[in-house]
């Protein structure tokens, strides 16, 4: 016996006389309609911050999940509501939580993003209404690649954007042009990414062997072209002499890669999965697998922007950390692929970047397999992050000089804002977020932080 079967026989919250509310054929249709009613539930404002203050009130009396579970099934969830209905004014709560802290400066926004999964929650805030919910009435305007991004910022074109997450750290220093202050709100994705190789190679998997190989990367400020070049080098090949990297907008990759311009790349999905859909390629290692956890897109506007519209700047935040929360569940996308996936949106297969989303996947090689952490959703900026990328940046010539890693990043990532607004959500940061650093791997290699100089000079290939 299994309990993989369709119709739930052996769980208290199934029925085997077609669904618990006896509105549908099958337990299965009950729970997808019941989570599509939870999605557009999303997009009311009153119901979404109702729900929220409720949530966060019985997180408070029950820190322990355990403990409400089991209380739940002692008592019941109708009896538990209304034991804490009687305790705590939730309506008062609720009311309190509506009002809105001062009006919106402005309404109606541009927000910019490239075509990727990594803009997931940016883009699922649009047509599941949580953009509207916060009173914002926002345009997505699809660019084709990261130049433009950077450009239509800088020209304040755009009033906010979807990111590479180290472009605003290179905008902030004047990193290709003028200085123009960035910040980061939110982190869009972590993982997420894969290197993809044509199909010719799949018998030459030693990245020793790749001398001479061409990879495309998305932009030169983006952890793609920082993970390709730690992964060579890892492995003794330097990206800078050993093989060719060639800047491409990923909607191009597949094409190339096709062409055999490209031998291939390190980019973002739902192109990995693309590649694998149109047989031109396979997925030689998922970028979990290089350094698991590792940022890759934000959210995130112009110092002045954020000065002029605080109201504004508050409300997308609001939208854009209810996104990545919904996100983060893996039940919610299915759902959030079907929306994604449209043209005005990705302009994808839905099975390609549900592929993606959920880790469940064809990887070119033959097998399916199963990997749910290929991509998740996690908004907190922490400033380790972005001086790890100060690192790579320093490491590769692309900063020269002194560089003050932690100045940098607690002036462009806003770390601080992202725990405020997300308490006030009901969503509590990690105790380990209240100073923003933390400790991470790369293929076994721990970054310590605290020590980024040391952690710069331990590495034998560099420019710097």
């Amino acid at each position: 016996m299994k309990d993989e079967n369709l119709y739930r026989p052996y769980s208290t919250e199934s029925s085997l006389n077609g669904c618990p509310c006896g509105k549908h054929g099958s337990q299965d249709e009950h729970d997808r309609q019941a989570q599509a009613a939870r999605l557009r539930r999303a997009g009311d404002a009153e119901a979404l911050s109702g729900d929220f203050v409720e949530a966060a009130a019985v997180r408070a009396l029950f820190p322990h999940d355990a403990t409400r579970r089991n209380l739940i099934k002692a008592v019941g969830g109708p009896t538990l509501m209304a034991a804490i209905g009687s305790l705590l004014p939730l309506a008062s709560l609720q009311a309190n939580a509506m009002e809105k802290t001062g009006a919106l400066e402005k309404k109606d926004l541009k927000i910019g993003f490239i075509p990727i999964n990594c803009a997931t929650p940016l883009i699922m805030a649009d047509p599941m209404g949580m953009y509207k919910a916060q009173g914002l009435n926002v345009t997505l305007s699809k660019t084709a690649g990261w130049a433009l991004v950077r450009d239509q910022m800088i020209n304040r074109e755009l009033d906010a954007s979807h990111f590479l997450a180290p472009m605003p750290l290179a905008m902030s220093i004047g990193q290709g042009g003028t200085p123009q202050p960035m910040r980061v709100a939110t982190i869009q994705n972590i993982n997420g990414q894969a290197i993809t190789l044509a199909l010719k190679h799949k018998d030459n998997r030693d990245p020793r062997n790749w001398k001479g190989f061409k990879f495309a990367i998305p932009f030169e400020y983006s952890v793609h072209n920082f993970l390709l070049r730690y992964y060579l080098a890892e492995h003794g090949l330097d990206p800078d002499r050993d093989v060719q990297l060639r800047v491409t907008p990923p909607p191009e990759m597949v094409a190339n890669l096709r062409a055999g311009n490209i031998d291939g790349f390190l980019g973002p999905d739902p192109f990995n999965q693309r590649a694998v859909f149109d047989q031109v390629g396979f997925i030689h290692i998922l970028t979990k697998d290089i350094w698991n956890g590792h940022p890759c897109c934000a959210f995130g506007a112009s110092q002045a922007f954020i000065d002029q519209n605080p109201n504004t700047f508050a409300a997308l935040y609001r939208a854009i950390l209810n996104a990545t929360a919904m996100a983060h569940k893996a039940e919610n996308r299915p759902e959030i692929a079907k929306a994604i996936s449209k043209p005005a949106y990705l302009n994808q297969p839905e099975t390609v970047v549900l592929q993606a989303l959920s880790g469940r996947f064809a990887d070119g090689l033959g097998k399916v397999r199963n990997e749910p952490d290929r991509a998740d959703f996690d908004a907190l900026p922490w400033y380790s992050m972005a001086t790890w990328m100060l690192t790579q940046m320093k490491r590769w010539g692309y900063l020269k000089g002194d560089v003050n890693y932690k100045a940098l990043a607690e002036q462009v990532f806003l770390l601080t804002d992202a725990r405020k607004q997300m308490a006030a959500l009901g969503m509590p940061a990690p105790a380990a977020a209240a100073n923003g650093y933390r400790s991470f791997t790369i293929m076994g290699k721990t970054y310590d932080p605290a020590k980024p100089q040391a952690y710069l000079d331990s590495f034998a290939i560099k420019r710097a």
